[in-house]
Formats: structure tokens, sequence, C-alpha cells
């Protein structure tokens, strides 16, 4: 090994910490991965990190280190022979790091290997490393935290954290830990990037593939600062779809055109992490009901369809993004500028989602436009949302197109969907969006109402000012369930069903065991809470936990002490914010 060229050493490795302040969970040392000294010539003395020293510091410590956990997806960095020589077990588990969490199977793989080893070596530590000993490693040790001590997702990810400072700092493997663990809507925003990580970040330095070094080495010594994600790597789910039933709309997977389509995107919404950068609303409660008393908003239906981000770049290169942070490559849709309809809109980025609309008998694809983030490479983002971007919507990207086809510059017909402005209107039209004479000029099934700020720029990620309502008998918690046999003297048994939510050994509920229940024991369950009693709502399949306890919490919270239709009107027609603008006329309703 020492014989033959080693490589380049890994991108952002050089000043990235050797390791955790301290060890996950008492149990776990967390690491970047060592480089052997056949590195020595390319890493300054002050930088060097060996696998001896790891086994020095703990003999300072006064702890044996009987595990070795190595995630990298390369056999390059070391000499497994030097682990096993100083009386640790060695164990190879790759994980691919670029652009993909850890599997299911590799997840259950580490877990019950190290839950056997702590069985059998309760006083021994488990180091774990991938490259830099953050994502991939904070991901699996969460993993285990959450399924084997039953931990909130969201502790576990404060607990990984606190001991390897700034913990998981990328958003997709945040998102897929809510998403098996919780609930993805609850997912929090990624903490910024450490100072270290200010390279760009090509994650195939751990692969066994050809590499250039002279490259990677530059990236290693480079003190530039990245430009708004640069360099950032995806995560890509090969079997997308758009939308069933919608032509002239495919899946979009040919690099490099692929990454520079997703981080134009996060570049223009200024998204410093990976992932899908749209705003995120969040549900509305008793808390954050007073933020429409603090500041003007805007109120629109919520629409039941499904969110996608527009990125207009060119004549023929229409692209969506949607919540995955998938891209869709759009035929024959056209966007033609106000000012000269034969110039074609580049630069621009809209963010809307598609409902089908039923008319006639007839299904209607159509992409409901509801902000704009660049217009023509305008940050019109920062700009108040009312009258600035409904605006700019309105009269740069919809009206000119209506012109066009009048003139015949575009052919309706030959479009996939069509594209509407979503209105948004003053906080007094609530009454009216709730009423069956809107439900019914619609052509699509609205499931409650959306509070936009509007005075407030465009916020990537979870945006707490951006508020969803809907009615409380939508709300749901999902619960494990466990049926027992409740009895006692001079009682005569009775099956229950227990419900439990995560990180709690007491059930957070209960209700009676029927025949549609009886056969899920120990499955997860969607419940909602009507009339005093947990109801059965279905068995989710897609999740293998519950709720977690802060989130059943909160939903139940709103269960419990709702935000109902009356309480809303009632807020909204006494207490809303008033200022000179509630005096304005209203925008001129747009085609729906």
């Amino acid at each position: 090994m020492s014989h033959r060229d080693s490589g380049p050493i890994p991108n952002r490795w050089l000043n990235c910490p050797r390791k955790a302040t301290s060890l996950v969970a008492g149990k776990f040392l967390a690491f970047k991965t060592p480089l052997g000294s056949q590195f020595n010539d390319k890493v300054p003395e002050e930088n060097r990190f060996t696998p001896n020293m790891l086994f020095v510091y703990m003999k300072g410590l006064k702890m044996k280190l009987g595990l070795w956990v190595d995630l990298t997806n390369t056999s390059r960095f070391y000499d497994k022979k030097e682990i096993e020589e100083l009386d640790c077990k060695y164990i190879k588990l790759q994980c691919r790091g670029h652009g993909e969490t850890p599997s299911l199977d590799q997840t259950k793989v580490f877990i019950q290997l190290v839950s056997r080893y702590i069985s059998q070596n309760p006083l021994e530590v488990i180091g774990v490393h991938c490259t830099h000993g953050f994502n991939r490693t904070g991901f699996l040790l969460v993993c285990y935290m959450v399924e084997q001590l039953d931990c909130s997702v969201e502790a576990a990810i404060s607990e990984f954290a606190n001991m390897r400072p700034p913990g998981i700092y990328k958003q997709d493997y945040i998102q897929e830990l809510y998403r098996r663990y919780d609930d993805a809507e609850f997912t929090p925003s990624a903490p910024p990037r450490p100072d270290w990580c200010n390279e760009d970040e090509v994650d195939y330095d751990d692969d066994d593939s050809t590499v250039n070094p002279s490259a990677s080495q530059n990236s290693s010594n480079s003190h530039t600062k990245p430009h708004k994600g640069k360099g950032r790597k995806e995560t890509t789910h090969k079997k997308a779809t758009f939308m069933p039933g919608v032509t002239g709309v495919e899946p979009f997977n040919t690099q490099p055109r692929l990454s520079e389509i997703q981080k134009k995107a996060q570049e223009f919404c200024e998204w410093r992490s990976t992932g899908f950068p749209g705003s995120q609303p969040v549900s509305m409660d008793v808390n954050n009901l007073r933020k429409l008393h603090e500041k003007p908003y805007r109120v629109s239906w919520k629409a039941d369809g499904v969110r996608f981000m527009m990125l207009i770049d060119g004549e023929g290169e229409v692209y969506m993004l949607d919540r995955d942070n998938c891209v869709f490559k759009v035929h024959n849709l056209r966007f033609l500028h106000r000012k000269d309809l034969r110039r074609h809109l580049t630069d621009t980025l809209l963010d809307g989602e598609m409902v089908i609309d039923k008319v006639e008998g007839r299904e209607i694809p159509r992409y409901l436009c509801y902000d704009v983030i660049r217009f023509e490479g305008q940050e019109v983002g920062k700009q108040a949302f009312y009258p600035v971007r409904l605006g700019c919507i309105e009269n740069e990207i919809v009206n000119p197109r209506h012109h066009a086809m009048k003139i015949g510059k575009i052919k309706k017909e030959d479009e996939p969907f069509s594209i509407r402005l979503k209105q948004f209107w003053e906080l007094p039209m609530a009454r009216q969006l709730l009423g069956e004479k809107f439900a019914k000029t619609l052509s699509h099934e609205p499931d409650g109402l959306i509070f936009q700020p509007s005075k407030e720029p465009y916020v990537a990620g979870r945006c707490d000012d951006v508020l969803k309502w809907k009615p409380s008998d939508m709300n749901s918690v999902d619960f494990k369930l466990q049926i027992v046999t409740e009895g006692g003297e001079g009682i005569l048994p009775k099956k229950m069903g227990h419900l439990y939510v995560g990180q709690f050994d007491r059930p957070f509920g209960s209700m009676k065991v029927t025949k549609e229940i009886r056969h899920l024991n120990n499955k997860i369950i969607e419940c909602k809470f009507e009339n005093n009693n947990w109801v059965f709502m279905r068995e989710r399949t897609d999740k293998s936990f519950p709720n977690s306890f802060t989130t059943a919490k909160a939903v139940c919270d709103s269960i419990l002490d709702p935000i109902t239709k009356e309480r809303l009107l009632e807020f909204i027609d006494n207490h809303r914010f008033h200022d000179d603008s509630d005096m304005m006329p209203p925008p001129k309703r747009g085609r729906r």
C-alpha cells in the first residue's frame, strides 16, 4: 500500500475537527476518517490524524475502543490492520454518502451490529466514522438513539450536535430522519455549514473510482467561500413521477444540467443547504394566531394540490422542481416578455401548485402560481408579497401569455397545462373563502386557508410567518397501537387499544378495539379526535414509527384547543392588523 500513490486527501478534510468533543449517548465516539502515514507527505504535521492518534487519545481517557465502524466507500485512507493490531474489532459498512442517506437495510445492520456489541461489551466504546464524521455518522447514531434508546428524533439530533458541533448539516439527511421517525412536515432547517466546510462540496472523494488528485488537493487547500450552495450533491429519485395523466412533462436526469437547475433554484432562494428550497408554512395555533394582529396579511384558499417550483430559463428550458427536489422538463410551455413578445423569459423562478380541475366531465391540469422569487434575474423575492410579487405574476407572467394567445404567438392546445394566478385577498375575504358558494366556484377541492404576510420577503425553508389553517376535524396523529386486555377483580376482561407516541413509555391515549383494528396490534395507525374519543382513520403502511411526543402534543393542542372556523373569523373581524393598506381597492380578479 505504501509503494503506490495514496491518492488525494479528501475535500475539506484538513480543517475538519478530528473527533467529537465527548461520547455520543455515552457510548459512541464520532470522528472523521484518519489518514494513514502514507498521506504524511500531503498533510501538514499540525493537521495529521492517524488511527494510532485516536487510540492514544482513548488510552489517556482510560477507555477501551473496542469496535471500529468504517462507513466510507473506500479502503484507501488507512490499512485496517492498524486497527486490528491494536486489539479493536474493525467492521466495514459502506455507505455512499454523496446524494444518499443510509438505506433502511444499512440502518438495520448498523443498529443490530452495535446493539449486539454493547450487550456483550458494555464497558467498551464504539468508534464510528465516515469521511468527515458528521452526516452519515450522525444519521446512523440518531437512528440508533431513536430506535434503541427511545429518544425523539429531535432530542437525538440535538445530542449528536452537542457532542459533534454543529451536528448533521445536510438538510436532506435531517428531512429523511423526520420522514422515518416523525413527520416530514415538522423538519427543522439544518444548521449553517461550519467554517471549515467552505469549499465546493464534491463528495466523491471516498470512492475507489478514479479521482483527479490535483483537483482534489487544490480544493482541500482552497479558502474561497461557496457561492450559495455551489458544488453540493443532491439526492436523486430514480422513480420520480409528475402527475398521473399529464403529458408533455418528463423526469429530467441529465447531468450536469440537472445539478445546474437545482443549484440555480437554491441560489435564487438564497438556500444554503441541499434539497427543495421552497418556503414551507407552519400550522396555525393559539400562539401564532396573534400574528394576524401584528402585521398585514393576505389570505387565499388552500388547494389540495401538488407543490412545484418552476424555473423558466429560456425557450425550451422550463423545469418543475417537486418537494423531493426532483426535476421535470416541461415541453411546449412558453413565457414571453411583456415588452417584447419575440423574447422568451429567462432567469425566472416561480412557486405554486399543480391541481387537476374537473370541468364539465373533463380533467384539466393547471399550475396555480402564488409567488415569484426571481423575474428576469431581478430579486423580486426580496420585495413585498403584496402588491409587488403578486403584481409581478399577474402583469409579467400571466397577462403576457394571454395576449400572446390572442395573437397566435402561443397555442394553448399544445401546452401540457395552463398557468393561473392564485389570488390572495384582504383578511375579511376569509369568510367568503370558507363558504359553500366560493367552494363551488373552484374546480378542485379546497382544504383550508393559507395566510401570507403582505410586506415580508420570500423566505426559503420553514417560515414561521406563513400560516396554514385547516378545520380541526382534519388534524390527526400517527400512533403505535398496542392491544392489551384490561380487567380486574369483579370486572369482565376487555380488549383496549393503547396508543403510543415516540419516547413515551405510557399510553398517550386509548380506544376501543373494533373489528377494523383488531389485526393491527403493534402497527402504526392514523387517528383523529372526535367526540372526546380517538377514532381510527387508516393504517400507515408507509411509516414504521409513530409521531414524536412533541409533534403529537402540538397536534393535540390544536385539537383540544382548536382554532375553529368561528374563532378564526371572530379574530379577523375584531383583532386583525389595520393600516392604510386596508383602504386600497382589491386587485383585479384574475381568471381561475
